[in-house]
């Protein structure tokens, strides 16, 4: 069922009529059962649109969109595609309980996967949804591999039934449809001999795979799943001794480099991250690939558009994996506004010390790091720890950090984005 969730002033839909909680039935004839059928069946310039309306009353609409002039109506968010799997590395499954409820979904829909680059596993597509891709040339898609050998798919899974992903994504690539793939890594059941299958079944794949990414399994103090083994720094050179081989084949051979260690395994091997040339459009910087060459490009690109903060005291919160890589960077900051900047390495109370990553601190830990800090002029924390409504995912609002502290506190993704646009002066 697709419903109108709100109609734009002097729009094509209002001048029609279409009143905000009405069913859209079909488009020339052919029905609507999602978002995705909306957008491409109205792609055509004459529309003949069969709807009811909130009190019930069937309705039929005749008109023309010319050079794709937009329709003006919003959608209801469409139900989400349920995950049928129990993947050894499920975010989801390591997630301790008693937090707001939409943190518990496991999405796994493909259609998601094309609108909004979330990644999918494709073990819930049937046939029909294989050639509604297809037929809607739905890419590039967001595939979760995890591995190209089926038994050992089956086990990472945790899904007997989950279908022959190279068979999948065979069938798609035949029908022009490209990937972004993604493979978390668990030492013991797809590194080593699997990992090297299923880099070899891609790169057979040519252009289909526009990049892969190879990420490191991370685990909190609640996954439960978990039955590999743990990623240490010897497997870690390992795997990015596989990923650089065949990173340097695609170099060679085809002009790019087509798959990537994620920033984490490299750190993991205690090895320095590329430079920007190696990511080239930064296609997986979502995946933490590239995110610290990212971030090292718009501090450097930045310090001329910061003024001066002479003798200012300013804290950055992180988490321990970024730590090291934090330094340098902040003594550039130093040196172009002459303030001081601290460190502040905060430990993660909700997932456990293992999770250092600093995008997965919570509220609480962020008050505790910074509650007695009255020397500080104004505090930097992970705009990542907080979601759209500027809640931490331990549900404590940002507003009330800021109550609650001593000092000005300020998401920032890069210091540059608080720096250039907070004045000096900035008071609590």
């Amino acid at each position: 069922m697709v419903k109108v969730a709100h109609i734009e002033h002097e729009s094509i839909a209002e001048a029609l009529g279409i009143q905000p909680g009405a069913e859209l039935l079909t488009v020339n004839g052919r029905p609507v059962a999602d978002f995705l059928d909306w957008e491409f069946l109205t792609a055509e310039e004459e529309l003949v649109v069969e709807a009811r309306q909130p009190d019930g009353e069937p309705v039929i609409y005749e008109f023309e969109r010319l050079d794709g002039e937009p329709l003006g109506l919003t959608l209801q968010p469409p139900p989400v595609r349920r995950c049928a799997n129990r993947c050894e590395f499920c975010f989801i499954e390591g997630l301790p309980p008693g937090l707001r409820k939409p943190l518990y979904i496991r999405d796994d829909d493909y259609r998601l996967s094309f609108a909004y680059g979330n990644f999918a596993t494709l073990s819930n597509v049937k046939d029909r949804d294989i050639e509604r891709i297809l037929e809607y040339r739905l890419s590039p898609l967001y595939v979760s591999v995890h591995a190209t050998n089926h038994e050992a798919r089956k086990i990472l899974l945790n899904n007997p039934r989950v279908p022959d992903i190279k068979d999948q994504l065979t069938r798609l690539a035949a029908g022009g449809i490209q990937f972004h793939c993604q493979m978390v890594v668990v030492p013991g059941l797809n590194d080593a001999g699997v990992l090297e299958e299923s880099l070899r079944d891609l790169w057979k794949m040519g252009d289909s795979v526009l990049s892969a990414a190879v990420v490191p399994v991370g685990l909190t103090q609640f996954s439960h799943l978990y039955s590999g083994k743990g990623m240490d720094r010897r497997t870690a050179e390992t795997v990015l001794g596989q990923v650089e081989a065949w990173g340097n084949r695609g170099l060679a051979e085809r002009g790019e480099t087509w798959v990537f260690a994620s920033d984490e395994l490299y750190m993991l091997a205690g090895r320095e991250l590329p430079g920007p040339e190696h990511y080239g459009e930064f296609a997986q910087i979502e995946n933490g690939v590239g995110a610290v060459t990212s971030l090292r490009m718009r501090v450097a690109g930045g310090l001329t558009r910061i003024g001066r903060r002479d003798g200012q005291r300013i804290g950055v919160v992180t988490g321990l994996a970024m730590a090291p890589i934090m330094q340098p960077l902040l003594e550039c900051l130093r040196e172009a506004t002459g303030a001081h900047f601290e460190l502040i390495v905060a430990e993660n109370s909700l997932f456990g010390p293992s999770i250092t990553t600093a995008g997965l601190l919570v509220g609480k830990d962020i008050l505790d790091a910074l509650r007695d800090r009255v020397d500080l002029a104004m505090a930097l924390i992970p705009a990542e720890t907080i979601n759209e409504d500027s809640l931490f995912l331990d549900d404590y609002p940002l507003a009330s950090l800021r109550d609650d502290l001593p000092m000005p506190v300020f998401p920032s993704y890069d210091f540059i984005d608080v720096l250039e646009r907070e004045p000096s002066g900035v008071a609590a």
